[in-house]
């Protein structure tokens, strides 16, 4: 079975390649656009937060956090308080920064990894500005419409959260035998510099493969051209949403789903650790279909 698996991807791959050899010159204009976007877009609005994010955890946020957050955190997602800095960071810096706090603090000892998997499913979430300036202004001329959608994608995010909390009860996990010290402000800012770097090159590489891939699919008709792309790559969605109903629910839907290149890039975050990615999956693909039902509902409202 995996070998056939694996010979129908190598078929696959050998199709994309034939595809992007016959139409080469396509192919450097798309990956063009895509990098003018990573630089005029994705890096200006990631990476200062993402700076930021990696120096918080590195300075102890999430210790310093944690006898705030201790209750709510117990008492709604069965998680320990400094849980609550990756899904507050998450839900401020936008993807992946999420799942890259909880892959430090599990590093770090904080979270076992049965926590760090409860955690993963929903604290993985959009950036405000995308939803509310992009999406509200930008497709929808609104600025409420912005404010519903990042409500909608909240909301959602905390309801998967609930849906999640029961996620690996009975199983037995050791906590990472490491003490984390926290480490000197020139030493914690330099290494969060560099990794943050890393992690940029990471995420445009994802969003530059993926917006080459998935541009034939621009040309679908209606409806489906949105829904592909938006189910690939998130950046890609906005010039194909039309100001209606259907693109209010195709928004938040995809949104809260985040694409394959979102999901490519939490993998590349959660190598070198023990961590899977199907809870990150399992929790996206919640969350974008609860996104869809409270679109839903707002939009008889709202349109």
């Amino acid at each position: 079975m995996k070998r056939r698996i694996r010979t129908d991807v190598c078929l696959i791959l050998c199709g994309i390649l034939v595809w992007f050899l016959a139409d080469a010159r396509q192919l450097r204009l798309e990956a063009a656009k895509a990098l003018t976007l990573c630089a005029g877009t994705v890096i200006p609005a990631l990476f200062p937060f993402i700076v930021v994010t990696g120096l918080l955890v590195r300075l102890g946020f999430g210790q310093w956090l944690a006898p705030d957050m201790a209750g709510l955190m117990a008492s709604l997602f069965r998680l320990p308080g400094c849980a609550g800095s990756a899904l507050l960071l998450g839900l401020v810096g936008g993807y992946p920064i999420g799942a890259r706090t909880a892959a430090e603090l599990y590093a770090s000892g904080d979270l076992t990894r049965q926590e760090a998997e409860r955690l993963l499913t929903f604290c993985n979430n959009s950036n405000p500005v995308f939803l509310i300036s992009v999406l509200g202004v930008g497709v929808f001329g609104s600025v409420r419409a912005g404010l519903w959608l990042w409500l909608i994608h909240v909301c959602a995010a905390l309801l998967t959260g609930l849906l999640f909390r029961g996620l690996g009860r009975g199983r037995k996990t050791v906590p990472p035998a490491i003490s984390f010290q926290a480490p000197s402000l020139p030493a914690a800012f330099v290494s969060s510099v560099r990794d943050s770097a890393g992690t940029m090159l990471s995420v445009c590489a994802f969003v530059t493969f993926f917006y080459v891939l998935i541009s034939p699919l621009t040309a679908l008709p209606g409806p489906w051209a949105a829904l592909t792309v938006g189910c690939g790559e998130l950046f890609s969605l906005t010039p194909l949403l039309t100001c209606d109903r259907t693109g209010f629910l195709l928004a938040a839907g995809c949104a809260g789903w985040g694409g394959l290149s979102v999901l490519c890039q939490t993998a590349a975050l959660l190598d070198g650790t023990d961590l899977p990615l199907a809870p990150c999956l399992l929790g996206k693909l919640t969350h974008g279909l609860l996104s869809a039902l409270l679109a839903a509902l707002v939009s008889f409202w709202l349109f």
